[in-house]
């Protein structure tokens, strides 16, 4: 088994791909050992990684955020692990199904804006969301109130140093220029 790697905007950040689907609906974004050992065998062992703070699940990537150690320490930990997890054939999520990250639920907005909301969730689906999972992450609407578009970034996504740009000058240029009733884009956890 091949996995290539490969670098994020987010130098706390690193892309696993394993050649092989990951998650066949939607995804899964763990911050801590405890939720990811219950949910997904594969989270939970490479939170077992000394400084891994952070596993993010893609249709055909990993992304893992590390805290202290270079990558060059934890790169062969994280590779063999993932290695050892596909090679066993165990499933990534423990239960089957699709992940809590694809439930709607949270999101907020007037009925009287929903056009508004199915134009805005199909930009960002075709035109945003792809380019984001190149780079290992994901974002997911969560709300439409008063022109302001509330995202949320997970993954490689989550704490990148040029998060802020991508949601001020990439999106929100994006959607104000498709849905001129956006006047800006916030992000939320």
């Amino acid at each position: 088994m091949f996995i290539q790697t490969e670098s994020t905007p987010n130098p706390t950040t690193l892309k696993f791909l394993p050649g092989k689907e990951v998650l066949l609906e939607g995804t899964a974004d763990f911050r801590d050992a405890d939720s990811a050992a219950t949910a997904s065998p594969l989270a939970g062992r490479l939170f077992e990684i000394p400084g891994v703070t952070g596993v993010f699940f893609g249709y055909d990537f990993i992304t893992v955020t590390k805290d202290g150690p270079d990558w060059q320490h934890l790169k062969p930990a994280i590779l063999g692990a993932i290695m050892e997890h596909f090679m066993s054939g165990a499933p990534v999520m423990a239960k089957a199904g699709p992940a809590a990250e694809t439930s709607l639920t949270g999101e907020f907005y007037d009925k009287a804006d929903e056009e508004l909301v199915i134009t805005i969730k199909e930009l960002l689906d075709t035109r945003v969301r792809p380019a984001v999972a190149q780079d290992g992450g994901d974002i997911t609407f969560r709300g439409f109130e008063n022109g302001t578009v509330f995202l949320h970034m997970k993954g490689a996504c989550a704490g990148c140093p040029s998060s802020t740009a991508t949601l001020k000058h990439g999106i929100q240029n994006l959607l104000r220029h498709f849905v001129p009733e956006v006047q800006q884009v916030e992000q939320v956890s």
